[in-house]
């Protein structure tokens, strides 16, 4: 029961460790009792001093944040009072809950626990409970709860939501928040948030334990698991004595690419990596990704390993019969996506390979604590770059984790939707008083600055729709009564809510099965409409013929094929992280630091200093060149897809007025690339400021991204429900109900409680105006534009770009074609 991330760390709590890491287990405040003293020797284990710490301030009722590395033992640590206190002093009813932010993570957490338990005879019961749990077991843990509960923050919103509630969690006297890195900032983190401050009210006396590995904002986290969003109420334990990662990168006998997301070029030397290795875990960024990976792994496994493939569209059956194939020892390799991002402690792990730009220092160290996974055994990891520019990216992430430097965005204030969800979570188990519910959710980190306007607005939106929606009786879901509390309108609201509860909002799936066969999965639903009788494509690992779409499921059978259409998921993508993007910056700025790159890469910097300039730190580079009929503007702004994405458009919205007749433009987390008819002139108006005004505005206002946006809030904040009793909503019946209703608010109540929370979520999100704001700030005055006669040897990848957004699978590295040849001979025409 161990937890990952290799950076060193220092006990900053009492009693500590030497300056070699070694555990003292004398003289610490925390003492166990005989039978865990022994336990821990029968096993040849010492405790460790932060297990100790942890240990003494539960006795002392401390909230506490544990921050320790891989092999540490947070999870045990977190239990360890738990099981102390009940086995000396036993416990009525639900003592603890263990709060996962994975399904996976919360079942395999139990199994572990079982361990101490049964070989020491403690008087415990512990269980999980998630969506996969029985609907019979589920309701007995109702009525007869377990000791120690171990669930998911959907799962609790569902137990919250029941009349039975205060009963269940009365005598709770402990929440255990794993990995809690992974939940604060973002929706689900909100949901968990606003519950521990119901269970705070329904348990005064309960106390929280804050697990993480990774932490680059320790104050903001304290803050996050504080019962009253005050950090100094948090009680810091920093774990030590980790060893260092050996962390290196894969330099392959191919040529490096240009382009290309895939890597299949380097997947034969991946497949020798893992024939030397014990067990390997081989982790990519993306569903699509995935399955591409693991089809190509088994093309070049002559030794017939047994190699395996994880992600969350694949069946709840294949993914559990995989990570018990991994808990026995039975694989040599699992290629997964973020699926098996978390503890899931699977100690006997080698390797670990990460295909693809890892795109944040922090989910880097996580996914390479994943090996090894004890203290003093290195965390061992092969970085596969795709491309050269991702070269550059592993280059920097490997500095980072040498420099123990974490990214990663400090949490944000709460989402309106979630509060909205939450608010009516609440009615539906008993009436509430605003009064007293705004001053229990101002106790969450997340919703500690929302105004009271703000809060009734988000009751008044549950209780009638809001001004523009107030006639339309299907939104009135409160009933307001005399003593002026608010209960559910009824007890089919009351169903609607527990139906759509939850905040992960994915694009809606279809199941895939075999023709008279297995279920295997699901797969987008704009993905299946897109197939025609006879189209192939690859999923769960094997090629299919699609058959037909019956009753919401994929019909397909098994088929030989040679050019697949590969499922492309809409969560795939992740973001390119603000630090790692400044430390590929500051590479770029230094050749003297390019000793450590391979050789192709080096040449291709050198010849780009030769053919135009290289991008600086405090800069932006920005060059023009004509090519064929069309001129090219490319920016070198390393601020993320999502980002480029937003200036993308809005250079194109002032291009078009300029008279310039732009055409198109392709973004990647580096570069972004415009063409036009005419060429472009004064590059500094171009790139002002000012474009974050009335532009931006307008083109939000304008496109279809604020519609997408304001359906996911719709459906979180159970304006529109997508499972209705009976029935289940199609993804094209929830879009256009959410369009029509986005257009009502837009038209009539412009300031609507959801229309300020979906342009707050596209600002934050979709759009990431905040570091397209700081890279145009940044670039005032320091802009650099090189007029070059031909394409640079730089901007050839964003050129091979274009066109690929639609070309799916291993095609995309197979583009250099002779076209792309060609670009790369003039680019490089005449280099020294």
């Amino acid at each position: 029961m161990r937890a990952n991330a290799p950076l060193k760390k220092t006990t900053r709590d009492k009693g500590g460790q030497d300056s070699r890491g070694d555990q003292l287990a004398i003289d610490l405040p925390g003492t166990l009792p005989d039978r865990f003293t022994e336990w821990f020797a029968s096993r040849g284990w010492r405790p460790h001093a932060h297990q100790l710490a942890l240990l003494d301030a539960a006795s002392r009722g401390k909230t506490t944040l544990l921050i320790a590395p891989t092999g540490g033992g947070k999870t045990l640590a977190g239990f360890l009072p738990s099981l102390v206190e009940i086995a000396e002093g036993g416990a009525r009813d639900l003592h603890t809950l263990y709060i996962s932010p994975l399904k996976a993570l919360a079942v395999d957490v139990h199994r572990n626990l079982q361990m101490p338990i049964e070989e020491m005879g403690l008087p415990v019961t512990a269980e999980p409970r998630t969506g996969d749990t029985s609907q019979h077991r589920r309701k007995r843990q109702r009525e007869t709860p377990p000791n120690i509960l171990l669930t998911t923050p959907e799962s609790l919103t569902l137990l919250l939501s029941y009349a039975d509630a205060p009963r269940m969690f009365r005598n709770l006297r402990c929440v255990i928040l794993d990995e809690v890195h992974a939940l604060a900032g973002n929706k689900r983190g909100d949901q968990l948030a606003l519950c521990l401050t119901r269970l705070q009210a329904l348990a005064p006396d309960c106390r929280r334990v804050g697990l993480s590995a990774t932490v680059a904002w320790p104050e903001a986290l304290c803050r996050w698991v504080a019962p009253d969003a005050q950090a100094d109420s948090v009680h810091l334990i920093e774990g030590g004595g980790a060893v260092d990662s050996e962390v290196r990168m894969l330099v392959t006998r191919e040529e490096m690419p240009w382009s290309g997301h895939m890597a299949v070029h380097a997947l034969p030397e991946v497949y020798e990596e893992i024939r030397k290795a014990g067990t390997t875990l081989v982790f990519v960024n993306t569903r699509a990704q995935a399955e591409i990976v693991f089809q190509e792994l088994w093309r070049v496994n002559d030794d017939n390993l047994p190699i395996a493939l994880h992600h969350g569209s694949l069946a709840r059956e294949q993914r559990q019969k995989v990570e018990a194939a991994m808990a026995e020892g039975s694989l040599r390799a699992v290629v997964a996506t973020s699926s098996l991002d978390l503890g899931i402690d699977w100690a006997a792990i080698d390797l670990v390979v990460q295909v693809g730009a890892p795109k944040g220092v922090s989910r880097l160290i996580q996914r390479i604590g994943r090996a090894g996974h004890r203290l003093d055994t290195p965390s061992r990891a092969v970085l596969v770059p795709a491309n050269r520019f991702e070269v550059l990216e592993c280059r920097a992430a490997m500095d980072a984790i040498r420099e123990s430097t974490l990214d990663g965005d400090p949490p944000q204030p709460g989402g309106l939707d979630v509060l909205a969800q939450h608010v009516m979570a609440m009615a539906c188990s008993a009436p509430f008083h605003p009064d007293a519910l705004y001053a229990e959710i101002t106790r969450a980190a997340p919703y500690a600055e929302i105004t009271r306007a703000e809060f009734d607005d988000v009751v008044a939106f549950v209780d009638h729709g809001g001004y523009a929606l107030r006639s339309y009786e299907r939104w009135r879901r409160l009933e307001s009564l005399p003593d002026g509390t608010y209960r559910a309108a009824s007890p089919a609201m009351v169903r609607r809510l527990r139906m759509n509860l939850g905040t992960i909002v994915e694009a809606n799936t279809l199941k895939v099965r075999i023709k008279r066969g297995p279920f295997l999965g699901e797969v987008e639903e704009y993905f299946a409409l897109g197939l025609e009788i006879g189209d192939t494509f690859i999923f769960s690992g094997q090629m299919l013929r699609f058959e037909g779409i019956r009753e919401m499921t994929v019909e397909a059978s098994r088929a030989p094929g040679d050019a697949p259409k590969v499922p492309a998921y809409v969560g795939g993508r992740l973001p390119l992280t603000t630090h790692l993007a400044d430390r590929v910056r500051a590479i770029l700025a230094r050749p003297a630091t390019w000793g450590s790159l391979p050789d192709q890469v080096r040449d291709w910097l050198n010849i780009q200093l030769w053919a135009s300039s290289l991008p600086e730190p405090d800069a932006l580079l920005v060059e023009s060149f004509p090519r064929g009929d069309k001129h090219f503007t490319v920016a070198y702004c390393f601020e993320g897809r999502n980002a480029h994405q937003t200036l993308g458009m809005l250079l194109t919205r002032r291009m078009e007025r300029a008279g310039l007749a732009p055409l198109g433009f392709v973004a990647t987390d580096y570069v972004i690339a415009v063409w036009s008819l005419n060429p472009v002139g004064n590059v500094a108006e171009l790139f002002d400021e000012d474009m974050l005004g009335d532009d931006l505005e307008a083109w939000m206002d304008e496109s279809s991204m604020l519609k997408r946006t304001f359906r996911n809030v719709a459906v979180i904040a159970g304006l529109i429900e997508r499972q209705y009793p009976g029935q289940q909503k199609t993804g094209r019946q929830v879009t256009f109900n959410s369009d029509l209703i986005y257009d009502t608010l837009r038209r009539h109540e412009p300031d609507h409680i959801l229309l300020q929370a979906t342009r707050r979520d596209a600002a934050r999100g979709l759009t990431d105006v905040s570091r397209l704001a700081g890279m145009l700030k940044r670039a005032k005055g320091n802009i650099l534009h090189q007029r070059l006669d031909r394409v640079s040897p730089l901007a050839v990848p964003i050129l091979l770009e274009i066109g690929k957004e639609r070309v799916e699978g291993s095609a995309i590295d197979l583009m250099l074609d002779e076209a792309a040849q060609d670009l790369i001979a003039e680019a490089t025409k005449g280099a020294p």
